[in-house]
C-alpha cells in the first residue's frame, strides 16, 4: 500500500523520480509499468501500478455505455490513461498534456493513497490541504461508512 507524502522535483525533460519507499512496494515482475490518468474532481494526476489499473479499467468498461455520466467518466479516465515505464534511473516521464491539466511545475507532491499515488503541484496541494483542514464536518454530515470509523 502506498502511503505518505514526498516532495519531488520535475526535471527539465518532464520526469520525476519515484520515491524509493514506493518503488519497493511494486511487484518485481511488472515493477516498472504504470498507468497515469487524470483525477476527475481535483487538479491532480493518478498513478497506478499496471495491475491495479487493469482492474479499474475492466470495471469501467463493463459499465453501461449508454449512460451519459458513465461515458463521461470513461472518456476522461480511460481517454487520458497513459502507459509509463520507469527508466534506468527510476524516473517516469510525465506527458506535457497531463502535466498541464494538473498544473505540475517544478515541485510536485507525491501522495500515497493506498493502491494508487496522486501527483499534485506543490502549491495546489498546499491550498487544497489547507481548505480540507479548515472545512468543518458535523458528525451528522459524515457518510455512514465514516461514522463508524475509529481513529
Amino acid at each position: 500500500m502506498f502511503r505518505g507524502i514526498n516532495l519531488v522535483v520535475l526535471d527539465a525533460k518532464g520526469r520525476i523520480k519515484l520515491p524509493v519507499r514506493y518503488r519497493q512496494l511494486l511487484p518485481t515482475d511488472k515493477e516498472s509499468q504504470f498507468v497515469l490518468t487524470i483525477d476527475t474532481e481535483s487538479p491532480c494526476l493518478l498513478l497506478y501500478p499496471i495491475q491495479e489499473w487493469e482492474i479499474i479499467e475492466e470495471k469501467l468498461q463493463a459499465l453501461p455505455s449508454f449512460n451519459p455520466a458513465v461515458r463521461r467518466i470513461q472518456r476522461l479516465l480511460i481517454g487520458h490513461a497513459t502507459d509509463l515505464d520507469l527508466d534506468g534511473n527510476s524516473r517516469i516521464l510525465l506527458p506535457a498534456l497531463l502535466r498541464n491539466y494538473a498544473h505540475l511545475e517544478k515541485e510536485i507532491m507525491v501522495v500515497g493513497q493506498g493502491r494508487k499515488i496522486e501527483l499534485w503541484g506543490a502549491s495546489e496541494w498546499n491550498d487544497y490541504r489547507t481548505q480540507w483542514i479548515l472545512d468543518t464536518v458535523k458528525p451528522g454530515d459524515l457518510p455512514d461508512e465514516l461514522q463508524t470509523l475509529a481513529l
